[in-house]
């Protein structure tokens, strides 16, 4: 296991030539943003100043720090006042909407996100959830000796599609798995413990509560309604994991397992859906579509292509599924394991009791061709389209399709 694991993290670390390039990047974005700035100050945020940030990894936050004393009582400003002075340096910048509105630009092939916060102290100045993001850095830096377990158990998170709090993910953020390493101590240990969670276990690092009973008492009950409560070590009201859901955390913990039974570099390797593997590992019918997102904000954007792919699955339920999954690579990709290949040629449609005489009346003026069945009328409603390619083709051209995605690529049946 060790000799996997010693491979993992020479594959993900930065190397000196990586951190040597981050670190002269982005110490000249944060110089051209404070040559602007008098009572604000940007600094390195996230994985770059926690240094847990895996190799191959282009994205940066920043956050630029107004002053508590003089801004406090303009929280609401911070945003307008930020980019009215970086729109002079980064014209190209994008604002996007978020709990305090942030930028995000890319500079010199690094994709930078410029968060304005207030510079705070301690949890209880926060007045927006990002004031106290630093704050986190703070916590992780001190555990700098499990810098690389974080990293492993990232990728491992990465790897199973459980990493990430976004509404299209519903997994564990970088911060909870910060959190989970440090309270279990290693990756290893961590993979021991998530084997042995239940549904609604809670862990408190930081031990604000006496008890896990009284973290239910003292919490409000819409942040326990995650997978399992992870006591945010920062701040002892806020449940950091209030992401998680029971879909990652099922996966989390059965993949943890496999893992400790049989460890393998393949575990930390996200694996790309594709067509032709999808094929040659079933022997069902297939199902497989890619399309092109909308441009946007990776929230929003993801989170159509998730009700695209549920709207589909649903419609596509009477075809037998037994299996689909959904990624976002660059393209959206969906697929489908289905048991049939085409469906009933026609629909049953229920009307209503014989006895109802006006309700019969109108089924029978609405509906041609109505027969009785146990005592009520029935009617047999011919489909346009009840083979597999057809039936999907034609539901990908349904509104709710394409007001959530920017075209179809490739519909293929195998």
């Amino acid at each position: 296991m060790q000799e996997i694991l010693d491979k993992v993290i020479k594959k993900i670390k930065p190397t000196p030539a990586e951190i040597k390039r981050f670190e002269k990047v982005t110490a000249q974005f944060l110089k051209r943003i404070n040559s602007q700035f008098k009572d604000a100050q940007a600094i390195l945020g996230g994985s770059g100043e926690k240094n847990t940030w895996l190799s191959g990894s282009h994205d940066v936050d920043v956050f630029l720090q107004f002053n508590y004393a003089k801004f406090k009582d303009k929280s609401d400003e911070i945003s307008d006042l930020a980019e009215a002075k970086l729109k002079k340096i980064f014209p190209k910048m994008q604002r996007v909407h978020g709990s305090r509105d942030y930028f995000q630009l890319n500079y010199q092939n690094f994709t930078f996100e410029i968060i304005p916060i207030l510079k705070i102290t301690k949890k209880s100045q926060a007045l927006n959830i990002t004031d106290i993001s630093p704050l986190h850095a703070q916590w992780v830096k001190k555990h700098k000796k499990l810098h690389d377990e974080i990293r492993l158990v990232k990728q491992f998170a990465r790897a199973q599609g459980c990493y990430g709090a976004e509404s299209y993910i519903n997994g564990l953020s970088g911060w909870v798995l910060e959190i989970l390493t440090v309270y279990y101590g290693s990756f290893v240990d961590l993979l021991k413990g998530a084997v042995k969670w239940e549904s609604k276990d809670s862990i408190d690092v930081a031990k604000h509560y006496k008890q896990s009973k009284d973290i239910f008492k003292e919490l409000n009950r819409s942040k326990l309604k995650s997978a399992i409560i992870v006591v945010d070590p920062v701040d002892k009201d806020r449940n950091a994991a209030a992401a998680f859901d029971l879909e990652k955390f099922f996966l989390f913990r059965y993949k943890a397992a496999e893992f400790l039974k049989e460890p393998s570099i393949k575990l930390f390797e996200k694996e790309a859906i594709n067509f032709q593997k999808l094929e040659k590992d079933t022997l069902y019918n297939l199902a497989y579509v890619e399309v092109a997102p909308l441009s946007g904000k990776d929230d929003v954007v993801g989170t159509k292509l998730l009700k695209v792919f549920k709207f589909l699955k649903k419609k596509l339920s009477g075809f037998d599924i037994l299996e689909s999954g959904w990624d976002w690579q660059g393209n959206g990709v969906f697929y489908f394991i289905l048991q049939k290949r085409q469906v009933d040629p026609f629909i049953i449609k229920e009307g209503p009791p014989l006895k109802m005489e006006e309700a019969v009346k109108a089924f029978k003026k609405k509906n041609k061709n109505t027969y009785e069945e146990r005592g009520r009328l029935m009617v047999k409603i011919p489909l346009k389209h009840f083979k597999l390619a057809d039936f999907l083709k034609e539901h990908l051209k349904d509104k709710y399709v394409e007001e959530r995605i920017k075209l179809v690529k490739k519909v293929l049946v195998g």
